[in-house]
Protein backbone atom coordinates (compact mmCIF):
# COMPACT_ATOMS: atom_id res chain seq x y z
CA UNK A 1 0.00 0.00 0.00
CA UNK A 2 1.03 3.38 -0.45
CA UNK A 3 0.42 5.32 2.42
CA UNK A 4 -1.31 8.63 2.38
CA UNK A 5 -2.40 9.36 5.69
CA UNK A 6 -2.97 7.82 9.00
CA UNK A 7 -6.27 7.77 10.97
CA UNK A 8 -6.86 7.12 14.44
CA UNK A 9 -10.12 6.29 16.58
CA UNK A 10 -10.28 7.07 20.11
CA UNK A 11 -13.11 6.02 22.35
CA UNK A 12 -13.37 7.67 25.53
CA UNK A 13 -15.53 6.20 28.52
CA UNK A 14 -16.10 7.55 32.01
CA UNK A 15 -15.14 11.26 31.47
CA UNK A 16 -16.73 14.18 33.26
CA UNK A 17 -20.01 14.73 31.77
CA UNK A 18 -19.83 18.45 32.76
CA UNK A 19 -17.06 19.12 30.64
CA UNK A 20 -17.65 17.10 27.93
CA UNK A 21 -21.15 19.02 27.61
CA UNK A 22 -18.92 22.66 27.22
CA UNK A 23 -18.45 23.90 23.83
CA UNK A 24 -15.56 25.58 24.52
CA UNK A 25 -14.02 22.79 26.98
CA UNK A 26 -14.17 20.92 23.81
CA UNK A 27 -13.27 23.55 21.46
CA UNK A 28 -10.22 24.55 23.44
CA UNK A 29 -9.05 20.36 23.65
CA UNK A 30 -9.15 20.03 20.10
CA UNK A 31 -7.08 22.91 19.13
CA UNK A 32 -4.29 22.02 21.85
CA UNK A 33 -4.39 18.50 20.23
CA UNK A 34 -4.07 20.03 16.72
CA UNK A 35 -0.82 21.82 18.15
CA UNK A 36 0.06 18.64 19.66
CA UNK A 37 0.12 17.02 16.22
CA UNK A 38 1.87 20.04 14.82
CA UNK A 39 -0.97 20.65 12.49
CA UNK A 40 -1.98 24.14 10.80
CA UNK A 41 -5.46 24.66 11.85
CA UNK A 42 -7.19 26.54 9.17
CA UNK A 43 -11.17 25.91 10.21
CA UNK A 44 -13.30 25.03 12.81
CA UNK A 45 -16.90 24.44 13.22
CA UNK A 46 -18.87 23.28 17.14
CA UNK A 47 -22.47 22.75 18.10
CA UNK A 48 -24.07 22.26 21.27
CA UNK A 49 -27.02 19.71 21.39
CA UNK A 50 -29.88 20.47 23.58
CA UNK A 51 -30.51 18.63 25.80
CA UNK A 52 -26.70 17.63 25.53
CA UNK A 53 -23.68 17.12 23.91
CA UNK A 54 -21.18 18.72 21.30
CA UNK A 55 -19.79 17.94 18.05
CA UNK A 56 -16.87 19.28 16.47
CA UNK A 57 -14.58 19.45 14.02
CA UNK A 58 -11.40 21.34 13.62
CA UNK A 59 -10.22 21.43 10.24
CA UNK A 60 -6.76 21.55 9.69
CA UNK A 61 -3.97 21.74 6.55
CA UNK A 62 -2.98 17.85 7.08
CA UNK A 63 -7.06 16.89 7.50
CA UNK A 64 -9.08 16.96 10.36
CA UNK A 65 -9.59 16.47 14.18
CA UNK A 66 -12.98 15.31 15.37
CA UNK A 67 -15.30 14.27 18.59
CA UNK A 68 -18.79 13.99 19.27
CA UNK A 69 -19.87 13.28 23.13
CA UNK A 70 -22.12 11.89 24.86
CA UNK A 71 -21.99 13.57 28.29
CA UNK A 72 -25.06 11.23 29.65
CA UNK A 73 -22.82 7.85 29.07
CA UNK A 74 -19.54 10.12 30.10
CA UNK A 75 -18.51 8.88 26.33
CA UNK A 76 -16.59 10.40 23.45
CA UNK A 77 -15.82 9.33 19.94
CA UNK A 78 -12.78 11.00 18.33
CA UNK A 79 -11.54 10.99 15.02
CA UNK A 80 -7.92 12.22 14.04
CA UNK A 81 -6.68 12.17 9.80
CA UNK A 82 -3.19 13.28 9.02
CA UNK A 83 -1.60 13.13 6.09
CA UNK A 84 2.29 13.90 5.11
CA UNK A 85 5.01 13.13 7.36
CA UNK A 86 5.46 16.08 9.56
CA UNK A 87 1.97 15.34 11.89
CA UNK A 88 2.07 13.53 14.61
CA UNK A 89 -1.64 12.09 15.11
CA UNK A 90 -1.10 9.86 18.03
CA UNK A 91 0.14 12.66 19.89
CA UNK A 92 -3.21 14.49 19.28
CA UNK A 93 -4.80 11.62 20.58
CA UNK A 94 -2.38 11.12 23.87
CA UNK A 95 -3.34 14.79 24.76
CA UNK A 96 -7.54 14.40 24.27
CA UNK A 97 -6.72 10.81 26.46
CA UNK A 98 -5.16 12.89 28.97
CA UNK A 99 -7.38 16.04 28.60
CA UNK A 100 -10.58 14.33 28.84
CA UNK A 101 -9.48 12.45 32.22
CA UNK A 102 -11.54 9.34 30.99
CA UNK A 103 -10.78 6.63 33.11
CA UNK A 104 -10.84 4.10 29.91
CA UNK A 105 -10.26 4.61 26.61
CA UNK A 106 -9.31 2.50 23.05
CA UNK A 107 -7.12 3.64 20.68
CA UNK A 108 -6.81 2.35 16.85
CA UNK A 109 -4.41 3.69 14.01
CA UNK A 110 -5.00 2.70 10.78
CA UNK A 111 -3.20 3.11 7.87
CA UNK A 112 -4.87 5.28 4.85
CA UNK A 113 -3.89 4.96 1.56
CA UNK A 114 -3.84 2.84 -2.22
CA UNK A 115 -3.76 -0.33 -2.61
CA UNK A 116 -0.64 -1.96 -4.05
CA UNK A 117 -0.55 -4.39 -7.27
CA UNK A 118 -2.25 -7.31 -7.43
Amino acid sequence: MQKLGTHVLVELWQADPVQLDDLEWVRRGLLQAAAAARCTVVGQAFHRYAPQGVSGVVVVAESHISVHTWPEHGYAAIDIFTCGERSLPEAAAQHLIAYSGAKRHFMQVLDRGIPGPG
